[in-house]
């Protein structure tokens, strides 16, 4: 990793910090910013996101893909972790803390907004930040696309009835807009731009030409998440300030589930033996969150002063520095896995 890498914590804090900060001074441009969306996905930030995924799509190998189901271990880890563990558990420690272990700090009467907003959040598996992690933790590009498109196809059909199931709801309305422009933006199109532009480098100068290109432009995929870091606390800033005490009640169910998760699926593929640059990416995909999306829902289901949308903000605050923590103990442990 590079120097400007390893302390990417430090860059994360002080993004933080700016864009709070920001959004004090230049409230009228964090507005006119965070108007400029469709379906509730932000523009701005989706230009961001795909600045951060583009470099890491041009390393995707097509021809390679066709062996990923040889390895199906990593696949089966992903998809029981996000699917069959991960939202029960999130709604678990949701009603444990806020009907009981926090009872007595929160208003019983937003104890189930804060549950709900938890909910949304275990139910939608990280889609595009996950290639950022498994950049980080040298993943491999092409397993990690398999293991982000399988989650994004049973997204579709599962988050709607689990999110129902779990809220005890019958008539939950997912912005299905929302969900399908967000894989268009985050996944669909920076792939085809990214298969494009490995073809014509493969076709100039063969995978040197791959390599070096890809080394010239990995500084645009940290500098698109330090900027996306800096609008999303700018966008909700005023809300973390108001309630900082409560910010930290609601980061404590997430923060025991995200590390409860990577432990889980990280264990499991090193008892199974998988390589480590499988077994890194599948475990900090069951860690991390599709924050766009939860966000989104909770806004439309309970409305944006919701104590759900505010869980689902914190999660965002929560998810970077956290998924920092993991990357580095995924790449110090490395020798211990196989190759």
């Amino acid at each position: 990793m590079s120097f400007f890498e390893r302390f990417l914590s430090l860059w994360v804090f002080l993004c933080i910090l700016a864009g709070i900060g920001l959004a004090s001074l230049l409230p009228g441009l964090f507005a006119v910013l965070a108007g400029l969306e469709y379906a509730s996905v932000n523009l701005v930030v989706a230009v961001l996101i795909w600045a951060m995924v583009y470099p890491m799509m041009v390393a995707v190998d097509f021809g390679s893909l066709k062996g990923v189901g040889q390895r199906p271990k990593g696949l089966v880890i992903t998809l029981v972790v996000n699917w069959l563990i991960k939202p029960f558990t999130m709604a678990a420690l949701g009603v444990l803390f806020f009907h009981h272990v926090f009872a007595g700090l929160i208003d019983p009467a937003d104890a189930g907004q804060y549950i709900a907003g938890l909910i949304l959040l275990g139910a939608a598996p990280c889609t595009a930040m996950v290639f950022v992690w498994s950049q980080l933790t040298r993943g491999d590009p092409n397993y990690t696309l398999v293991q982000v498109s399988l989650n994004d196809v049973i997204m579709v059909f599962a988050f709607a009835p689990i999110v129902a199931l779990l809220l005890g709801v019958t008539d939950l309305s997912v912005p299905w807009e929302t969900l399908l422009l967000s894989v268009f933006l985050y996944v669909v199109l920076p792939l085809a731009a990214g298969a494009w532009t490995r073809a014509r480098l493969i076709a100039r100068g063969g995978e040197a030409a791959v390599g070096e290109f890809t080394a010239r432009i990995k500084p645009a995929s940290v500098l698109g998440l330090l900027l996306t870091v800096v609008l999303l606390f700018g966008f909700q800033g005023d809300v973390i300030l108001a309630n900082p005490f409560l910010v930290v009640l609601l980061a404590t169910p997430i923060l025991i589930q995200s590390y409860g998760m990577f432990a889980i699926a990280y264990f499991w593929a090193w008892r199974w033996k998988v390589p480590h640059n499988v077994a890194a990416p599948c475990a900090l995909i069951g860690t991390s969150n599709f924050f766009e999306l939860a966000v989104a829902v909770a806004i439309g289901l309970f409305g944006l002063n919701s104590g759900a949308a505010l869980v689902t903000v914190v999660g965002v605050l929560v998810e970077v520095p956290v998924m920092l923590s993991l990357v580095w103990f995924a790449n110090r442990t490395r020798a211990r896995f196989a190759t």
